[in-house]
């Protein structure tokens, strides 16, 4: 069974946000990340009151998208970072932590620094990435075999594809559209 990790993005959502995700967490992914890198810390917090309660009553772990000190007060189950920013977070702060990478050189840096999973990609073309080609199924193997963290591969990650990416020693996949759009 592949692990999924659910990214979410309310702009591909047709219809209520809150009711999308609890059709979602009925699915039972592996986890939530809830992105939402558009919106202000304000309107963040405000929407990560109301979807942290919902991961909760799934029993789904919920991260926050880089928002170290929105996680400091309403302590979410994890974080998922950039690599820039996990780099710089605080000496000993505690939690789990995934770290967006894109190379095996931050992979490794990534898990030296005490991440608890990494997400690669993109491995397939996606709309998300328009123009810049895939680092593909090869570079995810690399990297999978070089850490002893878990990986999960992102960018044009679906139903069809997600087993060529365990196949390759991903722990999982992370999708956004998959489930944003699911019906």
């Amino acid at each position: 069974m592949c692990k999924k990790i659910v990214i979410t993005n309310r702009h591909l959502v047709h219809g209520d946000f809150l009711t999308q995700i609890s059709k979602v967490l009925e699915t039972k992914p592996a986890a939530l990340i809830l992105r939402e890198k558009d919106l202000p810390d304000a309107e963040y917090m405000q929407l990560a009151q109301k979807v942290l309660p919902l991961c909760r009553e799934h029993g789904v772990p919920c991260f926050f998208n880089n928002r170290v000190a929105l996680a400091e007060k309403l302590h979410p189950d994890g974080q998922q970072l950039s690599f820039a920013a996990f780099c710089e977070k605080e000496v000993g702060t505690a939690g789990i932590f995934g770290v967006s990478v894109h190379s095996l050189q931050e992979a490794k840096t990534a898990e030296a620094l005490g991440a608890s999973f990494v997400i690669f990609g993109h491995i397939f073309e996606t709309d998300c990435k328009p123009g810049l080609p895939p680092r593909g199924l090869a570079a995810l193997k690399e990297i999978c075999a070089s850490v002893s963290i878990p990986v999960y591969a992102i960018g044009g990650v679906n139903g069809e594809n997600s087993p060529l990416c365990v196949e390759a020693g991903a722990a999982g996949v992370c999708m956004m559209s998959g489930f944003m759009e699911m019906e």
